[in-house]
């Protein structure tokens, strides 16, 4: 039976609706052991990559066959990298069920926040354009970076004016720029932006990423770029490594 309420609202609260800016893990495999290995390795050595981000974990690309994850496990490995699994969506009824018996919240119409593309203007709004939103500057650091030091320019480009040294880690959610010898390792598109690259004026790099997709010097880089001017960028699932060359 339908109850009224009075109509005035409680002074000590209300409840509204609210949006949230999720990340979305995208669960391909059941396979917690090899999931864990694959954060460790991507994660580990950046354990301050994430600030508390609640996130929706994604069955949309898990095999339906597939048994369902064991939830209780996997929301306590997310968490110790620092994320909040809120949600759950996608999945077939099981691995659904399952989910939810973990406590999360079923978000079937959960939209993650967009990769950041830097190089994609924004479409104007109608009937009048809207200003266009004004993108984050880079995060520009000028001195050298010893074996052991991190920069992470969140939610936008990073510019190194001096050397990278190896066991130095740079890291940015846009482009990577590295005005000096890049030695150490440089991870471009760290959230998944495919369009991001990295430039620099010698690379000499222990390891070059971008969005995901790796390189480390245990596959020596081409001659033809060592210690050259260059630049890094994905097409499809692999790095395109181009010497940079003055056009006239």
């Amino acid at each position: 039976m339908p109850v009224a309420l009075a109509g005035s609202a409680p002074a000590t609260f209300e409840i509204k609706s609210a949006h949230l800016p999720l990340v979305a893990f995208l669960l391909k495999s059941a396979d917690l052991a090899a999931v864990t290995d694959e954060l460790a390795r991507r994660f580990d050595e950046i354990p301050d990559f994430f600030d508390n981000d609640p996130l929706v974990v994604d069955m949309s690309a898990l095999p339906a066959e597939a048994p369902p994850p064991d939830f209780a496990a996997l929301v306590s490995l997310l968490r110790r990298y620092r994320v909040a699994p809120i949600a759950a969506r996608g999945g077939n009824a099981e691995q659904m069920a399952a989910a939810l018996a973990a406590g999360l919240a079923a978000a079937p119409d959960a939209v993650a926040a967009p990769a950041p593309k830097a190089s994609r203007a924004a479409a104007p709004a109608a009937p009048l354009p809207a200003p266009a939103p004004v993108a984050p500057s880079a995060l520009v650091i000028d001195k050298p970076l010893r074996s052991g030091q991190q920069v992470y320019a969140k939610g936008r480009d990073l510019v190194v004016m001096a050397m990278v040294n190896p066991g130095a880690e740079v890291i940015a959610d846009g482009h990577i720029h590295v005005y000096a010898p890049l030695r150490g390792k440089a991870i471009a598109g760290a959230r998944g932006n495919e369009d991001a690259r990295i430039f620099s004026l010698c690379l000499e790099a222990q390891l070059i990423s971008i969005s995901g997709i790796y390189r480390t010097s245990d596959v020596p880089l081409p001659a033809d770029v060592w210690g050259q001017p260059t630049q890094i960028r994905l097409a499809g699932e692999k790095l395109v490594i181009e010497a940079l060359k003055a056009r006239g």
